[in-house]
């Protein structure tokens, strides 16, 4: 009897990518290897990597660089590369990394099984199996996904590939144009991941907001999808992620306020407030327009939550201008909020962009950012206290604590709530009052423990 590969799985990048990941292992698992933790113990390994910005590929680089080197003196036999870095730099990857024995691209990601078990008829020029396609498959079906997730929430990817092209971003290039999953496809994926435990769901893509748009309007649009969600049996919570400003519709806003599990929690990443900046990111979006927006949103939705990132050092982005975006960031106190270096990257068109800013004033303007960020998070967080809110809790510690969230705290982004002398398990929601705050976490006291949601 043949005895079953051993496979080690490593997921870099976004919860995108962590979709991706999640699919190649279920597919993996249904096909006979056993996937194990222990990289030591591995036949193979597979590294699902993210190629988004320069900081990501050195993360990609070394970690590929270590496997291959331990197949030198371990039981592993194969390294497989899959992901955004293998469809953006194959070339340039192999040149730098030689020892790879296959490549597998965004476009390609169901021949994961054939790269660990079945390598391919290899060219006499490369030593590499690559699967690796140009083409961008209309949907890829996520059902049957072996989860990285605790069981208790899930990613639910609605779209792939984006059409804004904003001048830093590679996305398109490497992901594509925008296509939508069908509703129907995506309840049933929803309802898949209900079955295996999922309370909360968050809703991913590239720009979420534009989803079932243009030559794709699918029942409504997202705002139809949000009110689908909204009536499955044994689901919690629906959250927004992703959202691109220009595509926030008041049906979309009176579909947050309105659905009861969906979480009154909205993350649009707004990259910058100056005009001229905006307008040189293509981000079809101006000062103005954009305070209207949000204006519309906190109309709309009462206790909304607004999250949203920043992008820092721009090419020509003066003094002036970035002390704009401080001013305002002051000015309408973001409940979360996160700040990226700019990265160069050659093949976009701000990549080509004269100006540069140094790395030392960059890094500079995304501390004063954060600090500026801080003083607006820790007095919302003190404004807090006294309240009572619902908590999903999501670990439970030896010390009787345990982390959770509420509404308006997303997984792995924002801060979390503490929850004191608690009798509770991951997936249970707790009723809670807020007694004081950790820095950027919430500290709180249970009231009472609700019975999880289960599927009807």
């Amino acid at each position: 009897m043949t005895k079953p590969i051993r496979v080690a799985f490593v997921a870099l990048g976004c919860a995108k990518n962590l979709v991706d990941s999640e699919k190649m292992l279920g597919q993996l698992a249904e096909h006979g290897c056993v996937i194990t933790p222990c990289e030591s113990e591995a036949d193979a390994i597979v590294i699902n990597t993210c190629g988004f910005l320069d900081a990501s590929r050195i993360e990609a680089d070394e970690i590929i660089r270590d496997a291959v080197e331990r197949k030198k003196d371990s039981q592993l036999q194969r390294v497989i590369v899959a992901g955004c870095l293998v469809q953006r730099d194959r070339e340039a990857l192999l040149n730098r990394i030689p020892g790879i024995d296959a490549l597998v691209g965004v476009n390609n990601r169901d021949d994961i099984v054939r790269a660990v078990l079945a390598p391919t008829e290899r060219d006499k020029q490369s030593p590499t199996d690559v699967y690796l396609s140009d083409y961008h498959p209309f949907v890829q079906i996520d059902t049957a996904r072996l989860r990285l997730t605790p069981r208790h929430y899930a990613y639910l990817r609605i779209s792939e590939g984006c059409d804004q092209k904003c001048t830093f971003c590679t996305i398109p290039s490497i992901r594509g144009a925008m296509h939508c999953k069908p509703p129907s496809l995506l309840v049933a994926e929803a309802r898949e991941l209900i079955r295996d435990g999922a309370i909360e769901l968050s809703l991913i893509g590239q720009d979420t907001t534009s989803y079932g748009r243009g030559e794709e309007v699918l029942d409504g649009g997202l705002a139809g999808l949000l009110r689908q969600l909204n009536d499955l049996d044994g689901l919690g919570w629906v959250r927004l992620m992703y959202a691109y400003p220009t595509a926030m519709t008041d049906d979309i806003l009176d579909a947050i306020a309105k659905c009861d599990r969906v979480c009154k929690y909205i993350d649009i990443p707004l990259q910058h407030i100056n005009d001229r900046v905006l307008k040189s990111m293509h981000r079809r979006v101006d000062r103005r327009e954009t305070e209207r927006l949000l204006e519309r949103i906190r109309d709309r939705i009462p206790n909304v939550t607004i999250r949203t990132t920043l992008i820092a050092g721009f090419p020509g982005e003066t003094e002036a201008e970035f002390t704009e975006l401080v001013d305002f960031i002051e000015a309408f106190r973001f409940d979360a909020l996160g700040v990226f270096p700019y990265s160069p990257e050659p093949e976009t068109p701000a990549g080509r962009m004269k100006d540069r800013i140094p790395d030392a004033i960059t890094n500079e303007r995304v501390d004063a950012l954060m600090q500026a960020q801080q003083g607006v998070a820790f007095a919302l967080a003190d404004e807090r206290i006294g309240s009572v809110f619902d908590v999903l809790v999501d670990e439970r510690r030896d010390d009787g604590t345990v982390i959770g969230r509420h509404q308006g705290q997303a997984p792995s982004v924002d801060g979390v709530t503490l929850v004191q002398s608690c009798d509770a398990s991951p997936g249970d929601f707790v009723s809670v009052r807020c007694v004081g705050r950790d820095t950027y976490d919430l500290v709180a006291s249970p009231i009472n423990v609700k019975l999880p949601v289960l599927p009807g």
